[in-house]
């Protein structure tokens, strides 16, 4: 039997992709100015209008999803009969994880029949997006339900997601970075690494003094860990940094070109997570990638 394939907005991937290949999307909230906003089409989602606002101060909060809007939108689709895979962000990231864990077993208690597989991500943006269209792949192969999770919990466990921020302050505001190494990295004026660990969390794992560093490093990292590139496809996401960002692709396809390339702008939740400036680099490694 075939399974439905649902995500979050912080997945990043392109609103055609998601039309194209029927995924079913529920979508973060954030706000500014007392307004609240969603992502729901990438198209129409301007990115430098978005990032400039929040180098001129604007601030701007998120909020977890609940466990009744996880249930609102996959309700419909398990009282048709079809089971469900949901590749959601990280735990380690987001409470949001949790709240999809409460919605799962609730409609699984109402719906003994039917069947809703969770994947944690481990990461965000097209760390959580690859595998996403990894579940699009299984799913129009055939592959049950319960094989899918397996491979695709599996598969989330070897994605490497690497990037580098222009300031640290937005992660520390935000909670998901500790003060004193936002501190470290903003007085001495160093571009800091970061990672997603095995738990999902964000590590710092170096440093490097100024952008075009720090980039050719992330692009180090991707030739030392990354198995077998020209059988993958390889993100990069950047918050309003295009050309540092094709720069970094160039750097990919120098020495192990990837066999596709998705690039996007940060959608704005995790975007306002990292801030202005970002880029980050995901691609599979070998199973012991996130403590490399």
């Amino acid at each position: 039997m075939s399974f439905a394939v649902f995500t979050d907005t912080s997945a990043n991937l392109p609103t055609p992709m998601i039309k194209e290949k029927n995924i079913h999307i529920v979508p973060f909230l954030y706000y500014y100015d007392g307004k609240e906003s969603a992502c729901l089409d990438t198209e129409q989602f301007d990115g430098h209008a978005f990032y400039d606002m929040i180098r001129e101060g604007v601030k701007v909060n998120t909020t977890q999803i609940n466990p009744h809007k996880y249930v609102e939108y996959m309700r419909p689709v398990v009282e048709s009969g079809e089971d469900i895979i949901f590749v959601g962000m990280s735990s380690g990231i987001s409470g949001s994880f949790n709240s999809l864990r409460l919605a799962a077993a609730e409609l699984m208690e109402k719906f003994p029949d039917r069947k809703v597989c969770l994947v944690d991500a481990l990461t965000a943006s097209l760390g959580e997006g690859i595998p996403v269209l990894k579940a699009v792949e299984l799913r129009d192969a055939g592959v049950e339900v319960e094989e899918a999770e397996r491979q695709l919990n599996d598969f989330c466990k070897k994605m490497c997601s690497v990037f580098m921020v222009d300031d640290l302050m937005h992660l520390k505001r935000t909670g998901r970075l500790s003060g004193a190494v936002a501190f470290i990295g903003t007085v001495l004026q160093l571009k800091p690494l970061m990672k997603g660990d095995e738990t999902g969390h964000i590590v710092n794992i170096g440093k490097a003094r100024g952008r075009r560093r720090a980039i050719e490093t992330l692009a180090e990292k991707y030739d030392a860990l990354a198995v077998e590139p020209e059988n993958q496809l390889v993100g990069i996401a950047h918050a309003d940094c295009e050309e540092e960002a094709n720069y970094l692709a160039e750097l990919l396809n120098k020495n192990h070109p990837p066999k596709e390339l998705l690039m996007v702008c940060y959608e704005p939740v995790t975007g306002s997570h990292v801030g202005p400036g970002t880029i980050a680099l995901f691609f599979e490694g070998d199973e012991d990638v996130r403590r490399k």
